[in-house]
């Protein structure tokens, strides 16, 4: 604006000096920079407030208190009659094995000279009541060492491996009826003598689930492959279907009012919230198809309805990024309609499609409310799969279901397996994520 046309009393201006009006223009980018950064600063916090407490809560899970002691087999009370008859020594009962443990304490007492007034029956106590059952099976597995004294390593129980880890303290267990100060002073005894430590458990990764009175013993391997074949029948169903309708809606569907239906219908389907995925499972495919209750086909099935939506959507929109030019060049040298969408278009939508379907996997992986509906936390599964047949129409449970029915126990010690189970879900979700990432800037093209 030059001098003859500025109004009066309009203050002159230049690029060497800023206007009221740029400097508040400035300020405001200022501040809206700031308030930018501010969110990232609160957000990335929030992020690592809540990776330490799912670390420091679930950490303890990957360890377990464990109990070395050597046991007699003693053949007057597993095999009276010495003939080594494997269906008479699977006769004697977990409380037949039981006054063997008692003895091992004992014998360790006297060995180490501990002093204490516990009982046997005290002592033993500070064990699992998973221990008789662990020597049983030993016994039935290998009868030929009855008469010997073998090495075992028993897990402690619950409070007193949360005394190790330090979740249970003499102040805490005031009112706690399964565990006395006198059984821990028997227990730093045991630490000093190297008889009781802690160590990783691996038995939590590739173990099952133990009763509500077992959960030092309680694991989330079975629970993991019932995931697994879950997913492996998401990816089955959904790729090839979704794949499929996104082709034909994107480049071969008329545009009319049933095709806008049906897209309007997916971007719904894909809002839905997931327990009503798990209300129709419920209904279709066991009260009405019969399949197997809280089979993995089933919530396989589930999760498939659920995640289609999603990679349809993504799909299409991998398809639509392609460029037009593309087509014409196939079609203008003879290709026709279909060879130009699967040896041209397909291919180079190809890491967005996957990008979307591991996305979609990795959802469908963390979901639980249908998984509930369907009867997944029902029982508790204690075997692993066998075969691929059993694996999917026999009971078993999933990581998020799992994760919840540990997390709605009373014992502290499956809320921090739960923490646990947290820590392994992540680790998968983020694992699936980091490879959408690889494949997609592994496969990019750009143009």
């Amino acid at each position: 604006m030059s001098d003859a046309t500025t109004p009066k009393g309009e203050l002159q201006s230049s690029i060497h000096h800023m206007s009221a009006r740029t400097k508040r223009r400035n300020a405001a980018e200022r501040r809206f920079r700031a308030y930018g950064i501010a969110a990232i600063a609160i957000g990335l916090l929030m992020l690592v407030t809540l990776v330490y407490a799912i670390l420091s809560k679930g950490a303890g899970a990957f360890s377990q208190s464990f109990v070395t002691m050597q046991v007699e087999l003693q053949e007057a009370k597993l095999d009276k009659k010495g003939n080594r008859n494997i269906e008479e020594i699977k006769k004697v009962t977990t409380f037949g094995y039981a006054p063997l443990i008692k003895d091992a304490f004992e014998k360790v007492v006297g060995d180490r000279g501990i002093e204490t007034d516990l009982k046997s029956k005290e002592m033993a106590a500070l064990l699992s009541k998973s221990a008789a059952s662990q020597l049983r099976e030993y016994v039935i597995a290998n009868p030929e060492k009855i008469g010997e004294t073998i090495e075992f390593r028993f897990l402690a129980n619950s409070r007193i491996d949360g005394y190790l880890k330090g979740r249970v303290t003499r102040e805490s267990i005031a009112n706690d009826k399964n565990v006395n100060a006198e059984q821990l002073d028997f227990a730093d005894q045991l630490i000093n003598a190297g008889i009781l430590e802690k160590t990783f458990n691996i038995d939590f990764i590739i173990g099952a689930d133990a009763s509500d009175q077992r959960p030092e013993a309680a694991g989330i391997g079975v629970a993991m492959m019932g995931s697994l074949f879950m997913m492996l029948t998401v990816l089955a169903l959904s790729l090839p279907i979704g794949v499929a309708a996104s082709i034909y809606l994107e480049e071969f569907a008329p545009k009319n009012w049933i095709t806008d239906v049906i897209e309007v219908n997916i971007s719904n389907l894909a809002a839905v919230p997931s327990i009503v995925f798990g209300i129709l499972g419920l209904a279709v495919f066991i009260n009405y198809m019969h399949l197997p209750q809280s089979a993995p086909l089933v919530g396989g099935l589930v999760l498939t309805l659920m995640t289609l939506p999603t990679i349809i959507i993504s799909t299409r929109a991998s398809l639509k990024a392609v460029p037009p030019s593309i087509r014409d060049a196939a079609l203008g040298v003879g290709a026709s309609r279909m060879q130009s969408v699967f040896h041209h278009v397909l291919p180079l939508a190809a890491p967005g499609i996957l990008t979307g379907t591991i996305i979609g996997l990795a959802q469908a992986l963390g979901e639980t409310a249908p998984l509930l509906l369907i009867g997944m936390i029902g029982f508790i599964a204690s075997n692993m799969p066998q075969t691929i047949g059993e694996g999917l129409l026999s009971p078993n449970s999933a990581m998020p279901a799992q994760i919840y029915e540990w997390a709605k126990r009373a014992d502290p010690a499956f809320y921090e397996r739960a923490w646990g189970g947290i820590i392994i879900l992540l680790i998968f979700l983020v694992s699936m994520n980091t490879l959408a990432v690889i494949l997609r800037r592994r496969f990019e093209r750009r143009w």
